[in-house]
């Protein structure tokens, strides 16, 4: 195991459940049902297929000798005629009408694509998962004021709460990506060498009508809607890059959380999950790095570089058929999803796990609060006091140079509201102040925001998948 490379989605990143499904023995499996689902089509539309053989293929799809099919595929160099032989040895009276009239791309195509389907699904899960938990945690901090940012410098405050449904909403939109896909996924069916269904016309003497309905009746036992209606050989491979852009869009807004999770961090406003051994620094015994928004990151940086493999890929097919495709599919397409599903398993991991400080969220914000809050010092003072307008104007303009003055030359805490206090052409008490600078009038809608988006746009969502809900998040390494 130690001598030779192993994917370190496999060992480190990805869940069982996907890693099974992109399994040998999920695939060559899905190869012998579709042999399967061909010879009974094949059968109830009146080639001399009996029973007795389709019985035999469906008692053999499990024991798959993988020694004899590694061997016959050194012999022929096609891995699907290996299968073929392989599957022939175990059902010696079927062996003849294995794989009829098919081409390798029938067993090949229609198996990547109820693979994709199946991977989305399970993608679909995590990220249901994941908005449960932001839902969760935006309902615990809708109301705890925290100061917001643009261009990474000081902007009007917000709450915890509204800034989690911006990750919630990015997800949602992810989510209408990944049900459209699934929506129009379809099987390359049974079209033969070129797309034109030429040998099984064969096969049925010329008998247009039942070349569609095996067809028809293949994508029924398979459990699809139907085929895409024209193909070459294989389905159009702008389909890879189609799923890949649904995966790729989910990599966007977890990397999009793992960086504001970091800059908090660093800020000290939040601290993700950190176990009692946990080692942050080899040399820095003290530091607690945000490794897994940081492996987030990377992972989502290497799906979104992945989806450009599809595009390539479905740029550069010849005519109706070319195998350049192959080798690079066979990497590109798994590893998108596995890595997919190791970046939202990281994802609902933190949000679970995350430890907010209000403390330090309300010393952030306290110390630019006083400058937002001038304009509505201003107008209390006016309003409440009778003071005149003009006269407090300046003197919150000279208060308020002066602090910022304190603040970036002498790095001080800043003592505005100190200095209003103390000033009596202002004429405020401590509680006045308090009560006018109240960090909540300052964050606008977020509260009424958050409540209306939970309860309109993510509750329903939770609503729909809540069959999915409950999975575990568990961080190898």
């Amino acid at each position: 195991m130690h001598d030779t490379y192993t994917n370190p989605l496999c060992a480190r990143y990805a869940g069982k459940q996907m890693q099974k499904l992109f399994s040998d023995d999920t695939k060559f499996t899905t190869w012998r049902r579709l042999w399967i689902a061909l010879a009974e089509s094949e059968r109830e539309l009146g080639l001399p297929i009996t029973q007795e053989q389709i019985d035999e293929l469906k008692a053999h799809v499990d024991d798959i000798d993988y020694e004899f099919a590694a061997a016959r595929e050194h012999e022929v160099r096609h891995d699907v005629m290996a299968h073929v032989l392989t599957y022939g040895e175990k059902c010696p009276s079927a062996r003849g009408i294995i794989h009829l009239g098919a081409t390798s791309c029938y067993v090949g195509d229609n198996t990547d694509i109820l693979l994709m389907r199946e991977g989305l699904k399970l993608v679909r899960g995590m990220l249901v998962n994941v908005l449960s938990a932001l839902a969760d945690f935006a309902e615990q901090h809708k109301a705890l004021p925290t100061l917001a940012y643009t261009h990474f410098q000081a902007a009007q405050p917000t709450t915890m709460g509204k800034r989690a449904t911006l990750w919630m909403q990015d997800l949602l939109m992810d989510l209408e990506q990944l049900n459209f896909q699934l929506e129009h996924l379809r099987l390359l069916g049974c079209k033969g060498t070129t797309g034109t269904g030429a040998s099984f016309l064969a096969l049925f003497d010329g008998d247009a009508g039942k070349v569609v309905e095996l067809e028809k009746k293949i994508c029924q036992k398979m459990d699809m809607p139907g085929a895409y209606p024209v193909s070459g050989q294989t389905y159009s491979r702008k389909v890879d890059y189609q799923v890949l852009q649904a995966l790729s869009g989910v990599a966007q807004s977890a990397a999009k959380f793992s960086n504001d999770i970091r800059l908090l961090s660093h800020l000290k406003v939040v601290d993700e999950p950190f176990e009692a051994g946990q080692i942050g620094s080899s040399a820095m015994a003290y530091k607690r790095n945000p490794m897994r928004s940081e492996r987030i990151a990377s992972l989502a940086r290497y799906v979104m570089c992945d989806l450009q493999n599809t595009a390539i890929t479905a740029a550069t097919q010849w005519f109706e058929r070319t195998l350049d495709d192959s080798a690079n599919r066979r990497i590109s397409i798994p590893e998108a999803f596995l890595a997919v599903d190791g970046i939202l398993n990281l994802y609902l991991n933190i949000i679970r796990g995350m430890t907010v400080y209000p403390k330090m969220a309300a010393k952030l914000l306290n110390d630019e609060l006083p400058f937002m809050a001038t304009e509505n010092i201003l107008m209390y003072c006016v309003k409440e006091k009778g003071g005149d307008r003009q006269t407090l104007h300046e003197a919150i303009r000279q208060h308020s140079v002066a602090a910022a003055k304190e603040v970036k030359l002498n790095g001080k805490p800043n003592d505005l509201f100190d200095r209003i206090l103390a000033d009596p052409v202002f004429g405020l008490t401590k509680e006045e102040l308090e009560a006018v600078s109240d960090p909540m009038k300052f964050t606008g809608m977020a509260l009424q925001q958050t409540e209306t988006f939970l309860r309109e746009q993510v509750r329903p969502v939770l609503e729909q998948y809540a069959d999915c809900l409950g999975q575990e998040a568990v961080v190898s390494v």
